[in-house]
Formats: C-alpha cells, sequence, structure tokens
C-alpha cells in the first residue's frame, strides 16, 4: 500500500513486519564509502533473523552481484549472491528482449556489464568492428574515449541502445565524480538517440528484484528520492526514506508527489519500529505524536516540539505538502532553517 501522495502511512507493528522482502539501495543507506552506516548492519541481520528476505538493489553497474555480495559480507551481513541484483542485470534483460540469445553486444563499463550480458546468453564485444547488435553501456571508472567512439558508431548504425542507468554523479574519496549518465550523455550528444534505461528511478531495475527475489510484499528502501523513492512509485510500491544519505529537510518537504516516500526514518532503525499516524487538523495544524506545526508564507510555527524530531519532520513534511498541494508557495530552504534551529536530528 502506498501513502496518500501529501501524507505518511502509520502501521500498527514494527514496519518490517508488513513485507517479506526489503529492496535495499546501498550507497547512503548500507554504506558511505568504505564505512557501513550506523545501525545498518545489525537492523538487516535482524531483519533477515525475523524472516525478511533482505535483496540488495544497486543502481551501479560496475560490480558483478558476486563482488558486491562478498563486500557487504566484510561489514558483517549474511549476504548470498542471489541477493544482489544490478542494473546491469536489469539492462541485459533488456538487451536479450531486443535481439536474438547469442548476439554480440558491445559491452560499455565495468566487469559487471559484461557479465549480466553473458548471464542472459550474449556475447560482450569491444567493438563495433565485431558487428554488434546491440550495445551497453554502464558505469566503469576505466571508460575512455575509444570506448565512447566505439558506441557512437554502433549506436550510428541503428542498434538497439540500452543504458543501465542515468546517475549523472557518484561520489569518489576525492569529492564528486561523472557518473554512468555524463558518459552516456557523451553517445546521445553525438548521435541523437536517446537510450533505454534499465535502472531506478525507471522500472525494469525493480521489476527484475521483484521477479528475482520472488517478493508478494515487497518495501522499497533508499535515500534519494528523485531515483529509489519514485522507482518505487511508479510501479506502486511503498518505500521508506532514510536520513543516512543525499537527501535533506528542504528536498524532502519540496518533494513533488511522485517523490513522496511512504515512510520516513533517521535511518534502518524504523523498520523495526511502529510508523505513527500524521494527521491534518481541523484548522490546517499538522500532529505527529506529540509535534505539531503549521506552514505558512512566513516559514514554520512549531506549536509543540515533542521529543522526537524525526516526528516532528514527518509533521513538517506532510504539512508543506498539504500546502503545495493547494497550489500555495512553499520556501523549502526557510523551512529546512526553521526546522533545524528549533530540533535537528541527533544520533540514538
Amino acid at each position: 500500500m502506498t501513502s496518500p501522495l501529501n501524507s505518511l502511512l502509520a502501521t500498527s507493528g514494527p514496519l518490517v513486519s508488513r513485507h517479506d522482502v526489503l529492496l535495499v539501495d546501498l550507497d547512503g543507506v548500507v554504506y558511505v564509502g568504505a564505512n557501513p552506516v550506523r545501525h545498518a548492519v545489525e537492523v538487516l541481520g535482524q531483519a533477515r533473523r525475523g524472516g525478511s528476505r533482505v535483496g540488495y538493489v544497486t543502481n551501479n553497474a560496475r560490480r558483478t552481484p558476486e563482488e558486491v555480495a562478498a563486500h557487504l559480507r566484510e561489514f558483517g551481513l549474511e549476504v548470498v549472491d542471489d541477493d544482489v541484483v544490478t542494473s546491469a542485470q536489469a539492462g541485459a534483460r533488456l538487451v536479450a528482449s531486443l535481439v536474438p540469445v547469442g548476439s554480440a553486444v558491445l559491452a560499455i563499463g565495468g566487469p559487471g556489464v559484461s557479465a549480466a550480458l553473458m548471464e542472459r546468453g550474449l556475447r560482450p564485444v569491444m567493438t563495433d568492428s565485431e558487428t554488434p547488435q546491440a550495445v551497453m553501456q554502464g558505469y566503469g571508472p576505466d571508460v575512455s574515449w575509444h570506448d565512447l567512439a566505439e558506441g557512437t558508431y554502433a549506436v550510428a548504425r541503428g542498434v538497439p541502445f540500452v543504458a543501465t542507468n542515468l546517475d549523472l554523479s557518484v561520489p569518489t574519496p576525492r569529492g564528486i565524480a561523472p557518473g554512468n549518465g555524463a558518459l552516456v550523455a557523451v553517445i546521445v550528444a553525438v548521435t541523437g538517440v536517446t537510450p533505454l534505461v534499465a535502472g531506478k528511478p525507471e522500472s525494469p531495475l525493480m521489476l527484475e528484484s521483484i521477479e528475482r527475489l520472488a517478493a508478494a510484499s515487497p518495501l522499497v528502501i533508499g535515500d534519494r528520492l528523485d531515483t529509489d523513492i519514485e522507482a518505487g512509485s511508479r510501479l506502486g510500491l511503498p518505500s521508506l526514506l532514510v536520513l543516512t544519505g543525499v537527501t535533506g529537510v528542504a528536498d524532502l518537504v519540496a518533494a513533488p508527489a511522485h517523490q513522496r516516500p511512504t515512510y520516513v526514518s533517521e535511518d534502518l532503525r524504523g523498520l523495526l519500529e511502529e510508523q505513527p499516524l500524521v494527521e491534518v487538523l481541523p484548522g490546517g495544524a499538522v500532529q505527529c505524536r506529540q509535534a505539531c506545526v503549521r506552514v505558512g508564507e512566513r516559514g514554520l510555527d512549531v506549536e509543540q516540539g515533542g521529543p522526537d524530531p524525526i516526528d516532528l519532520l514527518r509533521a513538517v513534511a506532510v504539512a508543506c505538502w498539504t500546502r503545495a498541494d493547494r497550489g500555495e508557495e512553499i520556501d523549502a530552504h526557510r523551512v529546512a532553517t526553521d526546522f533545524a534551529a528549533v530540533h535537528a536530528p541527533r544520533a540514538r
């Protein structure tokens, strides 16, 4: 069940008890850089022991599922290779629907791209001179001008063009670097051809994950509104936004209807907790347990803060969404500043 577009849903017990499969994003949810996100390992372990299957769903096509699973096991997570689903696997399914089994496919990107194509009975090649019948492009740090040129030659011939994802940037220890979307844009700019896209927020990766993990009642979990949460919304799947990655208060309160989560939590511990009711009261105030707020032209008015900053944030988000859906303007940055001045989220 998804939430009304301007609200959040409540649960009568722990959120995890409502779902058989958790479709968990990786970067910003399970780890940031080389380090696990606080509480992630113990919460996901507890969910797994409680009977939920945990699937790790990533837009990053660079590594194979086996490599990703091995990395997660280094953190202490109980993960089998089949628990990981990548955008390369979803992209390879798209390619396989367009060309015959055994076809040559120009593979641009890291090892995960070629491995996914071979899993589908396709033959990865590196140059257009090998007459590929399709092109699949995924992220790889060693993608060169020559790789992009070969892709351009093939796409210009009219063969199907599939991108694993269109993320414009990737985080690195030195800062933000160009992602697959930036490299795909080179071929698009030269050829004028728009690729089919497998990764979030497009639906193929989520559909691939649901099938591979045999999910009957999945929950999408992520830290990005424009990929994870929107991907769930497009398929009518409930979603949990965690605040351990890129999304901040201003992003959340300004979210358009198709990027609004069903639930919001500080981190993955929200899976083990009952999700509270958020009510729009007569007169326009919004209440979440002890927190009660109004949002107007002058920003945020906190009538009662309550002990939990996430309850306050839930109320603020619903107040802003309700106002926005009436066609009234929201100064998201001012609301975020007012929120921080009252009660910033604290470590628990």
